[in-house]
């Protein structure tokens, strides 16, 4: 743990090289002016202060330059301090900004299957408390490396003083550093368990928080409650085990240098009698083992959280070295006007576990193609990889094997702004940030076409969203805020304003995973046939659906069975020859008009014809 926690201060260095200096620079400053403190002081006592008492008389020069000396020495510290201290505090805190911004970076690059493997308050913990858990030891280290310099010159000053008093500060600064040692190794599992702990209540509260509706219907308070307050009993008790740890070294730590300065007090008032010192020698040993008790403790304080920074450090590099990016090509395509085509050509995947690890296929040799201008509807029952297409298209996973092509290239081949500028995916969760209907429409983004997404282009694709009724009637229009998670719009109203945060980037190809499901089945038919007699957006559409409505208005259906295409065709041709398909559509049906009776969905403003 030792070593490992001494790499990670290195690579605090490398990261860090003008500023590290600087500090060492003023902790060797401070350390250095701490023994000649020692030694002017034990000067001043000895060559000012005993001759006043003994002759009853003191010169004011001779008072002016004992206060000069000790006051030069103390302007000298202070120098020390500012910049030891400006500059620890400057690397750790541009060492915790970095390496947040890496690990950020770093969930930003991996893919969404990676991100579903891993809880998010575990991902959150990366990137808040194990980066400040890793360079929390940055704050002491350059005064613990001033305080090697000084160990090193109080040694060669005391043997330069007297032997005898000398081999005491030998006995007691290796023994002060086989404490640390100890103490390090003791903390080291106990912090890591502490560390693993922290994310897992982060995980627990996250999750409870995330979904407060369900745990609120459900009447579930009590229990989640109850499983917050485990975790947290387990982290206090953890905690505790660090506590009674550094209860039991932190006396020893701070006993040692007192031990020693007793001991020189006892070794050098057997040296004066022996006529080996003089009085002004054993009160410079004596003082400078009393101004070096504080400093050696910050080689303390840099042992004990090594175990921390480690545990932060391996915590972080889980982030930064994990594999699986989805590296884009540098393939272009020309036209940015025209509806995109898109094909699947025998494509195969399976989702990992936690650890990993892919099970079976959730889809096995799709194949199937999204004709430019045209708009093919996916239909199938739970689980039959409906979602997964969705995904592929908009290449948030790839394909374990097989091609997922856009107007005939690999998409796998495309750069990410040819990508992002001709395909958008509207999921079946609608997420809206906490800001302006405006910021969440326009994102602050452009066009593949290089076009600002201004207000027009904003209210064009609220229009189109049939969502520019419920807009006008807010107070603020585009400027209000809608909270977060968009907490103060309806599920419906949710759902159409990411329709239209899709449609403001003039997507060449439209993916709608069951993105209406909560919007009325007349605005939803509204949306979709908007979609496609308008002009000017020239789009293919593939929407993931089951409502017969929508599904009619599709050119051509695809069913999917158990992740394969069992078939395709017309709705009209689905429903005469598939009894399977045609069974889940009325079934479908069945629903709707069982929630149309119920009035479970949205109470809309107004359907754009």
């Amino acid at each position: 743990m030792l070593l490992k926690g001494l790499w990670v201060l290195g690579r605090a260095v490398r990261d860090e090289p003008h500023v590290f200096a600087i500090s060492v620079v003023g902790s060797v400053v401070f350390s250095l002016l701490t023994i000649a403190t020692a030694f002017v002081s034990g000067r001043v006592v000895g060559e000012i202060a005993l001759p006043a008492i003994d002759q009853r008389h003191v010169t004011l020069g001779t008072l002016l330059l004992g206060g000069v000396a000790i006051l030069a020495v103390s302007l000298g510290k202070i120098l020390g301090i500012f910049g030891r201290r400006l500059g620890a505090g400057a690397m750790q805190f541009r060492l915790q900004a970095r390496y947040r911004q890496a690990v950020t970076r770093r969930y930003l690059r991996l893919p969404l299957e990676w991100h579903q493997r891993h809880a998010t308050g575990t991902l959150l913990s990366n990137a808040n408390a194990d980066v400040e858990s890793a360079w929390y030891p940055i704050a002491p280290f350059p005064m613990a490396v001033g305080t090697v310099v000084m160990l090193v010159a109080a040694i060669v000053s005391l043997f330069a003083t007297d032997w005898a008093m000398a081999l005491v500060g030998v006995a007691i600064f290796p023994t002060l550093l086989g404490v640390n040692v100890a103490y390090s190794r003791r903390m080291a599992p106990r912090v890591a368990k502490s560390q693993q702990l922290r994310a897992d209540v982060s995980a627990v509260a996250h999750e409870s928080f995330d979904g407060a509706l369900v745990v609120k219907t459900m009447g579930r308070e009590a229990a989640e409650t109850e499983r917050f307050s485990a975790k947290t009993v387990e982290l206090r008790d953890a905690t505790i085990q660090v506590g009674r740890v550094r209860a039991m070294f932190d006396p020893v730590l701070d006993a040692l240098p007192s031990i020693g300065t007793l001991a020189v007090l006892v070794v050098g008032g057997l040296r004066f009698r022996q006529g080996a010192v003089e009085v002004a020698e054993v009160v410079s040993v004596a003082f400078l083992f009393t101004v070096l008790a504080f400093p050696v403790r910050a080689i303390g304080w840099v042992l004990a959280e090594l175990p921390r920074s480690v545990v932060g450090w391996e915590r972080i590099r889980h982030v930064l070295d994990a594999e699986g990016d989805m590296a884009y090509g540098t393939a272009t395509l020309p036209d940015t006007h025209k509806p995109a085509a898109l094909r699947f050509e025998d494509v195969h995947f399976a989702y990992a576990d936690a650890d990993g690890n892919r099970g079976g296929d959730v889809l096995s040799g799709v194949t199937f193609d999204v004709p430019a201008g045209r708009t093919v509807a996916l239909v199938g029952s739970t689980g039959s990889g409906k979602s997964t297409i969705a995904a592929l298209a908009a290449r948030l996973v790839d394909p374990h094997t097989g091609t997922v092509r856009v107007d005939g290239v690999d998409a796998r081949d495309l750069s990410q702004d040819a990508l992002v500028g001709t395909v958008a995916l509207v999921a079946q969760v609608p997420f809206v940030f906490d800001d302006t209907v405006r910021g969440n429409v326009t994102l602050d983004r452009r066009t593949a076409a290089g076009h600002a997404v201004d207000d027009e282009a904003a209210w064009s694709a609220l229009r189109l969203a049939q969502a520019d009724g419920f807009i006008h009637q807010l107070a603020d229009g585009l400027d209000t805020k809608v909270g977060e998670r968009g907490t103060s719009l309806s599920g419906g109203q949710r759902q159409r304003l990411t329709i239209a945060r899709a449609l403001a980037g003039a997507p060449r190809l439209l993916v709608l995973d069951d993105a209406t499901s909560a919007v009325d089945p007349r605005v939803e038919a509204a949306i979709l046939a908007a979609l496609r007699r308008d002009d000017d957006r020239q789009a293919s559409i593939l929407v993931v659906a089951y409502r017969r409505a929508t599904i009619a208005l599709a050119d051509e259906v695809v069913w999917l069975e158990r992740g394969r295409v069992a078939a395709r065709g017309t709705h009209a041709d689905l429903l005469a020859t598939v009894p399977g398909y045609a069974d889940l559509v009325t079934a479908y049906e069945k629903a709707e008009a069982e929630k149309e009776r119920e009035h479970l969905f949205d109470d809309e403003e107004s359907v754009t014809a």
